[in-house]
């Protein structure tokens, strides 16, 4: 699953980055971004727009908007499937801007057994675009909520001794495809929900201080060890 990302990079660049021709969002870096929390997403309506997005899904059906809580992520081999997902998986599809997301990695050597974040970005430092979908939801007395979830996939030779899931990552030359809201091919959009290629992603083990939503700095994605950044980039290239 992805529970917990960053994004830092400045708004200029995110708009370069994704083509953006109209700003409906303005936040702040996040170093540490949970569930429930507003997110910046791309969407394509007419032009690729940059909006606000609470981050997990409320199905337009649902009774309650806590059900998003549950709905963080996706999985890619049955999004086509679930009544939650399956209609905006077919005309409400987005990009979760990011730069980095962490995983919790359990070590057996370790007594206490406890998981240890890691920080996985793009070797590039690039921001980049999670696979998501978004649905609109109103409630009895008229509240609108704009939420959205992230689709996940198997690990790729990077990620597979961190986790047993990794966040869907969107390449750039499929962006405008993904946010095509005229394609209907499901086999050609699920054919993008692919893990993404494991030499151009690094990981490396973060502080603690990570595991408290309520810590949000720039050191958090600092690595812990240096020697443990090799070692994990060492066994999984």
């Amino acid at each position: 699953m992805c529970g917990r990302f960053v994004r830092k990079s400045a708004l200029t660049e995110i708009t370069d980055e994704f083509a953006v021709d109209e700003i409906q969002w303005a936040g702040e870096p996040s170093y540490n971004i949970a569930p429930g929390q507003d997110i910046a997403v791309v969407i394509h309506d007419g032009k690729n727009q940059l909006v606000t997005c609470r981050w997990g899904l409320i199905p337009g059906w649902a009774k309650d908007e806590t059900i998003g809580y549950k709905m963080i992520n996706a999985r890619a081999e049955t999004i086509a499937e679930k009544r939650s997902f399956a209609k905006p998986f077919r005309t409400q599809r987005c990009l979760i801007v990011a730069d980095g997301f962490y995983e919790w990695q359990k070590h057996e050597r370790d007594r206490d057994r406890k998981k240890n974040p890691i920080y996985v970005r793009l070797r590039s430092g690039k921001p980049f675009g999670f696979a998501g979908i978004y649905d609109r939801w109103k409630s009895k007395d008229d509240k609108r909520i704009m939420s959205c979830t992230i689709i996940t996939t198997e690990p790729n030779s990077l990620l597979r001794s961190i986790h047993n899931r990794m966040p869907v990552i969107i390449e750039p030359n499929f962006r405008d495809l993904w946010l095509d809201k005229d394609m209907l091919e499901i086999d050609r959009l699920t054919a993008l929900l692919k893990p993404y290629e494991a030499g151009s992603m690094e990981a490396y083990e973060v502080s603690p201080q990570v595991n408290s939503p309520k810590n949000d700095r720039p050191d958090l994605i600092k690595p812990a060890s240096p020697e443990r950044d090799i070692q994990i980039l060492k066994e999984e290239s």
